[in-house]
């Protein structure tokens, strides 16, 4: 009888470590590693007789991979050694772990301190946005109507700008800080060895000083005095060419107290505050063509409270580009509960203002609008205050200034924002094609389809933050070990709003529509937009990943093939399928993101290739 045990395998050499163990015997046989990988000679004593195992590439490597879950190495005594798991196939690091995908560990409360004040943030300004639809639309139909088209214009054109300042600056913030903190606490060591050394070096020469005075005096030092003085003689030291030991403490403190230097935000609120102008400028000059490609015709009832709100809305565009800067920065630091409380300050202001300007200083779709462009600021000034208390805004020079790393990602981001805001609108004016009631339903679907963002989100601020600082300090194992966990806990999360929306589109339907063919579209619709939760989960999150890696350029190039690529099928699906189709054709769409991501860090490719070392 013989046991086959197997050990240690080494993939990088292609070497299988085989013991065969006669258990009736006393003949022990050990491999002979083959130089290929793939033959082992074991020669057994019996007489000539030679063992040779021939094992397949696959096998080989399915063999490694089955150890890393479920074999331990042993040693030769057949003692189970404890095992440290070598992911030499990038593509089963998403698998690492998986086992505290939920647990409250150290990485797991980090991830969630930054994820939860996120997500409460970006989750605020819409519930704001509601009551604020809330108020105007009590003023009439057709106001409601004007200002939902002026906001949806407002809020394309800030995206273009929005998503690739924040996305930007948060990555840059966290690096440039990192590296700062760390170059703080080499200053702080050589300052405490420089004073213990100082400190050695007083106390010999004060020891020096007593001995030549008892000389002088006459008298002989007694052995029981040949302590060292007490240290209120360091006071009152002749030697005054060595520094106090007090300087330490003042020279550390100076440290803390400094502000910080962070040419990345300073570039940050300069191009906020730059491209704000220039979208107010733009939406003023341009508000009537805006609006007639919305559809809104010269003699349309709505043409004129659209105008006054979108030029109103305008005015705040410097805030919100400001404000939305200030909270990449605020993000790198890994702080999003200052943020948070910003952001709630100001949509408080703003439920607050809009009855008053709406309706007791009887000004309309303007009161709501100017109420909204107040709060935008007094967020703004807000986060502005508590970011002068934490850094010093004035570069030491305009050479400091990251103008040329901004603006050469941020062109790659914003292509990233078209080619996925062109697949979104085609879809929408392909539905609108099919008609009134199927148009109705797709746009109730498409809005509960994208609340996973709104949590996914938070995951991949967290994710983007924490990876940005653990490449910056060179640790590849959190930086990796943070991008698996948002991952599997976007996924996760992504399982749980299936379900819920699953049975809220299918039991709530009516709190969005009381047609019933409407609601009887939404269902058809079900499988697709609760289906998907878990991809689009993990597609948001892998934002993240690769902004916190600094990978905008993979992110830009892979996001303008996969719109090449959903956007053919849209076409192709939509003549085919019809409502259908056009579902199928976005899940296709986010599908293929999620893909670009696995792609690029399961094969340890670009910043992450050191996972294939």
């Amino acid at each position: 009888m013989v046991r086959l045990v197997v050990g240690r395998s080494r993939m990088a050499c292609g070497l299988i470590s085989v013991r065969l163990v006669p258990t009736t015997s006393r003949v022990r046989a050990e491999t002979i590693r083959s130089r290929s990988g793939r033959e082992l000679s074991t020669p057994i004593g019996f007489g000539s007789c030679t063992l040779r195992v021939q094992v397949p590439p696959v096998v080989h490597h399915l063999i490694f991979v089955l150890r890393g879950f479920l074999i331990s190495p042993m040693a030769e005594d057949g003692v189970v050694l404890p095992t440290e798991r070598k992911w030499k196939l990038p593509i089963f690091v998403f698998f690492k772990d998986l086992r505290r995908v939920l647990k409250m560990d150290s990485l797991g409360k980090e991830i969630l301190v930054i994820a939860v004040p996120a997500a409460m943030a970006l989750a605020a300004d819409p519930v704001a946005s509601l009551i604020d639809t809330a108020f105007i639309g009590r003023i009439g139909a057709v106001e409601i109507a004007a200002v939902g088209i002026s906001i949806a214009i407002f809020n394309q054109v800030s995206k273009v700008a929005i998503f690739p300042l924040v996305s930007i600056t948060t990555s840059f913030v966290a690096e440039e800080e990192t590296i700062g903190r760390i170059n703080n606490e080499a200053v702080k060591v050589q300052i405490i060895e420089k004073a213990s050394m100082n400190k050695e070096a007083t106390k010999e020469l004060t020891q020096d000083d007593a001995k030549l005075e008892n000389l002088e005096n006459g008298s002989t030092p007694k052995e029981e005095n040949k302590d060292l003085p007490p240290e209120n003689s360091l006071k009152i030291c002749p030697c005054k060419h060595l520094p106090p030991i007090t300087d330490c403490n003042s020279n550390t403190s100076k440290i803390k107290k400094q502000k910080r230097n962070i040419p990345s935000a300073s570039t940050a609120l300069l191009f906020g505050a730059v491209l704000g102008i220039l979208e107010t400028l733009l939406l003023v000059l341009l508000a009537n063509p805006f609006l007639s490609l919305m559809g809104v015709k010269s003699d349309s009832p709505m043409l004129l409270p659209a105008h006054k709100y979108l030029t109103v809305r305008s005015l705040g565009a410097p805030a919100v580009l400001l404000s939305l800067a200030m909270q990449g920065v605020f993000r790198g630091f890994k702080d999003t509960k200052t943020p948070l409380y910003a952001t709630v300050a100001g949509d408080v202001a703003n439920i607050i203002l809009d009855p008053i300007l709406i309706f007791w200083c009887n000004l309309g779709v303007s009161g709501a609008a100017i109420a909204h462009v107040l709060s935008q600021y007094l967020i703004s000034l807000i986060l502005l205050v508590k970011l002068m208390q934490q850094v010093d805004l004035l570069p030491p020079s305009l050479k400091a200034l990251q103008f040329s790393r901004f603006l050469k990602n941020g062109f790659l981001l914003l292509f990233k924002v078209i080619a996925a805001t062109v697949c979104v609108t085609l879809a929408a004016s392909l539905a609108a094609r099919l008609g009134t009631t199927q148009m109705a339903a797709f746009q109730i679907c498409l809005q509960v389809w994208l609340t996973s963002s709104l949590l996914a989100d938070g995951l991949a601020v967290a994710g983007q933050a924490i990876i940005a600082t653990s490449f910056a300090e060179k640790n590849y194992e959190k930086a990796t070990a943070a991008a698996v966990r948002v991952l599997q806990m976007g996924f996760v999360m992504g399982l749980g709003l299936a379900l819920l929306v699953g049975l809220g589109l299918q039991f709530g339907s009516g709190v969005f529509t009381k047609d019933i063919h409407v609601r009887h579209i939404i269902t058809i619709g079900i499988p697709f937009v609760a289906g998907t939760q878990p991809i689009n989960s993990i597609a948001f999150v892998f934002d993240g990943v690769n902004f916190g890696a600094s990978d905008f350029a993979y992110s830009a190039y892979s996001m303008i093939l996969v719109a090449i690529g959903s956007i053919g099928s849209l076409f192709a699906l939509y003549k085919a399928g019809g409502f259908v189709g056009i579902w199928v054709a976005l899940s296709i769409f986010m599908g293929l993101r999620a893909i670009a991501g696995i792609w690029r860090m399961g094969t340890g490719t670009g910043p992450w290739s050191f996972l294939r070392k």
